[in-house]
């Protein structure tokens, strides 16, 4: 049998495909796993369509919830920090504390 995509399920989804496809979850990052309900998971080994036997564990991490630690979004910025060293902000012409440089 294969292993199904559990990436993006919530907790009780995943448990549900996982039991419907005959394997097993395991949580490391969550003790509490089978109160865990609303976590979204982020990451599964092994991969989807990976091939295993009846009742093999496939090991799946959920995204932190809030008050966890989480780091939020992490997605490229466009444009990205230009490559140059310190920048300062430029006064405005008529400012009156024009930086002059020495």
């Amino acid at each position: 049998m294969r292993v199904p995509k559990l990436v993006g399920l919530m907790a009780v989804d995943a448990h549900e495909t996982a039991l419907a496809h005959g394997v097993l979850l395991a949580a490391p990052d969550r003790p509490d796993f089978p109160r865990t309900v609303v976590d979204y998971v982020v990451r599964q080994y092994p991969p989807p369509g990976v091939e295993v036997p009846r009742g093999a564990v496939v090991t799946v991490w959920f995204e932190l919830g809030g008050g966890e630690g989480g780091g939020g979004v992490r997605e490229p910025r466009i444009p990205n920090p230009s490559g140059g060293g310190m920048r300062r902000e430029l006064g405005e012409p008529g400012d009156a504390y024009e930086m002059i440089d020495k």
